[in-house]
């Protein structure tokens, strides 16, 4: 048995640990203005950046974390030679806003980058993502306290950027709430898989291999990942491992991974009415446990995270974590949770197409993602009687994975975005992938399987909007030292 044990003190601890517990938070995006004042900060920062090192004693775990990611134009205004840079996949080079990829993300209209506030090529360039953590550990679950402790070490960290060479472009403020709902009602972030090595236990079949979120390890194809590698020799190398494919070259990736960002805007009004009007009572009115019902069955789990699969008919009423079950098993005609429903699409368990069980698990964890996703704007809980929130609010989605084509995109463009799925022929991911202005020929539908007919919801809204994001490079606490030094 191969028995994966990871650096977790060489690895940025956003990926591994996700920080829950820090209820405030700060995305700092940035240019490097002087590539020398940067590099002389990051010779001694890295040793600030947060690791995946597990502390035992809480006392000890710090009020503040902090961790960085390089786009691929940052990593060469930092001063890496062209030859390095092209040993990245393709996906970043290219990054999100290339034609190619835009394409494949279903980011048009509304949601294309010729409106995007930031991330397009309008705008200005960013070069790296400075990440902000803060908890008052004087206090429980408390946001307007962690917000003060995050915000004091963000301007404590400001003040020297000018002197450091970095030059902040905006930032987003992210939050979480301790339920981890997000802004139409629903605890997000149950799901999740777990890296093989990482120390977290739970259920095997969401054990993953390492290697499909981190570089340098075997991924579920039992092959190391494409890693960025040294092609031309340059700073100190004795910083950097050895490829463990067997290339013999140095490897940037090691114990690194891709970061991918998007801002999300999520439209809660829209989500809410069309749940309403179509579960309303005889009379027009609300209907709110139908309402309830019908938006459990478009995300596949209530509003307390339970999944439909295992309560179909009604909300049990405790916030749950219940993630030990299969479509497969519980679930095979998609009586409960339909086979369209978003988190169905998403991680399809043990139930992709129509393999088998092993076959299903085998592709399913072949296209995970670890995702880490924070709310901006106002704390909003949508329900069917509370709809309309101040202003824009959305989640800043913020997922890790070694391979960007394989993994993010082929959920979005393949399982969130492609209409004609199992049994399915008109239905998009009702949360992903809806067309905002579909062809006049094109329906976009939702279907729940029932009997003895299946029911269809027609003229599904576009209830998510793309603001703006990036692909960035995670790079190790080893990789950073190795940088400062090109």
């Amino acid at each position: 048995m191969d028995m994966t044990l990871l650096q977790l003190e060489n690895i940025q601890g956003y990926l591994i640990r996700g920080y829950a517990h820090m209820l405030y938070s700060r995305f700092v995006y940035m240019k490097i203005s002087d590539a020398e004042a940067a590099k002389k900060w990051l010779a001694t920062s890295w040793k600030e950046m947060t690791s995946a090192e597990r502390i035992h004693d809480k006392s000890k775990i710090p009020p503040t974390h902090l961790n960085i990611s390089f786009t691929h134009d940052g990593l060469r205004a930092l001063g890496l030679e062209e030859e390095n840079l092209r040993s990245f996949s393709r996906e970043f080079r290219q990054g999100m806003v290339s034609l190619h990829r835009s394409r494949l993300l279903g980011d048009a209209e509304l949601s294309s980058p010729h409106h995007w506030k930031w991330g397009a090529k309008h705008h200005d360039e960013i070069h790296l993502c400075l990440m902000v953590f803060g908890n008052d550990k004087s206090a429980k679950n408390d946001l307007e306290k962690d917000k003060i402790v995050c915000l004091d070490y963000y301007y404590e960290l400001a003040s020297k950027f000018a002197e450091n060479g970095l030059q902040e472009l905006f930032h987003i403020d992210g939050q979480t709430q301790p339920d981890n709902k997000e802004h139409f009602g629903f605890r997000d972030g149950i799901s999740q898989p777990i890296i093989e090595g990482s120390g977290r236990v739970g259920n095997k079949d969401d054990v993953i291999k390492a290697g499909e979120f981190l570089f340098g390890y075997k991924n579920e194809f039992g092959v190391y990942p494409d890693t960025p590698l040294l092609v031309k020799e340059q700073g100190n190398t004795n910083l950097l491992s050895t490829d463990a494919g067997g290339s013999g070259q140095k490897d940037i990736g090691k114990d690194g991974t891709f970061m991918v960002m998007r801002q999300l805007e999520q439209d809660v009004t829209k989500f809410w009415d069309f749940m309403n009007e179509n579960s309303q009572n005889p009379d027009g009115s609300i209907n709110v446990a139908a309402s309830l019902k019908l938006g459990a069955k478009f995300m596949g789990r209530w509003q307390n995270g339970a999944p439909v699969t295992l309560f179909p008919d009604a909300d049990p009423g405790l916030n749950s974590d219940i993630n030990d079950f299969g479509y497969l098993k519980f679930d095979k005609d998609g009586l409960k949770c339909p086979f369209g429903s978003h988190l169905r699409r998403q991680n399809p368990r043990d139930a992709v197409d129509d393999h088998n069980r092993h076959t299903s698990l085998k592709l399913s964890k072949q296209h995970r993602i670890i995702r880490r996703a924070r709310l901006y704007g106002e704390i909003y809980e949508g329900s069917p009687t509370n709809t309309r929130p101040n202003g824009e609010v959305g989640l800043l989605f913020i997922c890790f994975n070694a391979d960007i084509s394989r993994q993010f995109e082929f959920l979005q463009y393949t399982w969130a975005n492609l209409p004609k799925n199992k049994e399915l022929y008109n239905d998009p991911d009702p949360i992903l992938g809806v067309k905002e202005n579909p062809m006049i020929d094109e329906e976009q539908n939702f279907t729940v399987q029932d009997t003895p007919v299946n029911r269809t919801y027609k003229n599904l809204p576009r209830v998510i909007t793309v603001k703006g994001g990036a692909y960035f490079f995670l790079p190790s606490i080893n990789v950073l030292r190795y940088l400062s030094t090109i």
